[in-house]
């Protein structure tokens, strides 16, 4: 077996659908129920009984550090009227309703996951040798187990100097999977996040973002969840800003230029940027579109909002039940949120708050981070 092909098996399960990212990317111990704190709202078609939605904290929860409240709000989710670039997996929009809860102000930076390390003494997924006998359970039947040496621990980076490409199908012109490369060393071996402690921690995959949150007694958000937090006090628009594309460059860091050979800083950044370094949005939440993907809790299914369109309000949504992706069949995934700096407007326009792709749960790359959410009840 050649090294080309071998490369490709051994990497299957761990870049499969990265690779084609760019195809589209407590109790409360309050009994208060006053106007401002509660809406009362219809259930679902199937119950008659009224919810009492949770819009602000009581009064004996503080806000978390580094964290905002979002208000509990009923909303359109998925695809919005006027957006050129909806997919698809986006449709058809739907209504929802989540009670308010706490968010990060920003994505997990690689600070705050020092914290963690150096408090748990945790091993990433990228840090592990990768486990055959497990990886093949997720890869077509018969599939030749590749050498030895390909099975090393690493991870997905983009190839920065890429000077052109034959043609935009093949994915693996850009992307590369490089041992060594984790969260603290991005760009492999030789790397290191020094100087760098406020960019948001990448190389992460569902298991390590979900340990962390646990650490910190948190959760990771539902893709309901995540985009109230976008949206803020807009609801209703194609960006955190509202629907104006042409506000992009100075309100979130994507790709400006030829992708994936020419990237212009139009923005102020070629590649990932520190949180914060563009403007928040009406909630003061920094980098919920650009910058990096975000995982969430739901599982993918490209299918999942076709099938729950005729049901009615969905409270409090966790999202499908089964992993569904007809492009990465054999693998289980999670929906990611927000888009990257890898994200163009020729390419992959998922800069947008409906946007969705999945991410297989054992996966990590250099634009793909999290951010943590609080709940109350």
């Amino acid at each position: 077996m050649g090294l080309n092909n071998g490369l490709k098996i051994a990497n299957y399960v761990l870049i499969g659908l990265l690779v084609i990212l760019l195809q589209g990317c407590i109790d409360s111990g309050s009994s208060s129920k006053n106007d401002e704190a509660i809406t009362q709202i219809e259930k679902p078609k199937e119950s008659p009984i009224s919810y009492e939605l949770l819009k602000i904290p009581p009064n004996d929860i503080q806000t978390p550090e580094g964290m905002v409240w979002v208000s509990g709000v009923q909303f359109t989710m998925g695809a919005k009227g006027g957006d050129p670039y909806a997919l698809p997996r986006e449709k058809p929009a739907h209504s929802v309703a989540v009670d308010g809860f706490f968010i990060d102000k920003t994505e997990v930076t690689n600070a705050e996951f020092q914290e963690f390390i150096a408090a748990t003494g945790y091993k990433t997924v990228a840090e592990r040798p990768i486990d055959w006998e497990e990886m093949k359970k997720q890869l077509p039947a018969g599939t030749p187990k590749p050498h030895d040496s390909l099975l090393q621990p690493g991870s997905l980076i983009f190839r920065k100097e890429l000077e052109k490409v034959n043609n935009l199908a093949n994915h693996s012109q850009w992307w590369e999977w490089k041992r060594g490369a984790n969260w603290q060393r991005p760009e492999g071996p030789d790397s290191s996040i020094e100087g760098k402690e406020n960019y948001p921690v990448v190389h992460v995959a569902y298991e390590d973002a979900l340990a962390y949150a646990q650490w910190a007694d948190r959760s990771l958000p539902t893709e309901a969840e995540w985009e109230a937090a976008a949206h803020g006090k807009l609801h209703g628009g194609i960006y955190s800003w509202g629907d104006d594309e042409d506000a992009l460059n100075e309100n979130a860091n994507t790709w400006q230029g030829e992708f994936p050979v020419k990237n212009k800083p139009e923005d102020g950044y070629k590649f990932a940027s520190p949180v914060s370094s563009f403007p928040s949005n009406s909630l003061g939440i920094s980098d919920m579109l650009g910058n990096v993907w975000e995982i969430t809790s739901d599982n993918y299914n490209t299918e999942y909002y076709a099938q729950i369109h005729e049901q009615g309000l969905q409270l409090n949504p966790k999202g499908s039940t089964v992993h569904f992706n007809p492009d990465n069949p054999y693998q289980n995934e999670k929906v990611i949120k927000g888009g990257s700096f890898l994200c163009n407007r020729s390419y992959c326009a998922s800069y947008r708050i409906s946007a969705r792709m999945g991410m297989t749960l054992d996966s990590g790359s250099d634009h793909v981070g999290f951010r943590t959410i609080k709940r109350i009840n």
